[in-house]
């Protein structure tokens, strides 16, 4: 069965997606220059708001985790997987890794791309301020 979780989060213009192995959205609403994960401020919505069904769907070691994020006209797929020990209990941010490290804070594990990895023209959007639309499924 498939479970999709949706939030919009904004840009920043400290933006840089430089990072190398994870992407950070979150619902504070300040970036300063070292946040280099992190591709948008005041999402909507934090882990602790996805269903049960998407956390216990995700907590099996063999779901996929796509994430889609889609600025301005410019979209990509992260894909990753699930982790028994991602708990989806931080109230404030949720990051996607290329590592297995697994905190509250994790969305998924063995991601195919980090921030540094992104197109630059999704990340220039969202330097500029550009809205960003996330979609989270996991099958």
């Amino acid at each position: 069965m498939t479970h999709v979780e949706r939030l919009s989060a904004t840009g920043h213009d400290n933006v840089s997606g430089t990072h190398g192995s994870t992407f950070e959205v979150t619902t504070e609403d300040f970036l300063t220059e070292a946040g280099d994960c992190i591709l948008g401020i005041e999402a909507d919505r934090a882990p602790t708001d996805f269903s049960d069904g998407f956390v216990t769907a995700a907590q099996d070691a063999d779901a996929t985790i796509t994430a889609t994020l889609s600025a301005a006209d410019h979209s990509v797929d992260i894909e990753g997987r699930g982790d028994p020990a991602l708990t989806f209990e931080n109230p404030v941010s949720m990051v996607g890794r290329t590592s297995d490290y697994v905190d509250d804070r994790t969305i998924m594990v063995g991601a195919d791309a980090a921030a540094a990895d992104l197109d630059r023209d999704l990340i220039d959007a969202l330097a500029n301020g550009a809205s960003l639309s996330v979609e989270l499924v996991v099958e």
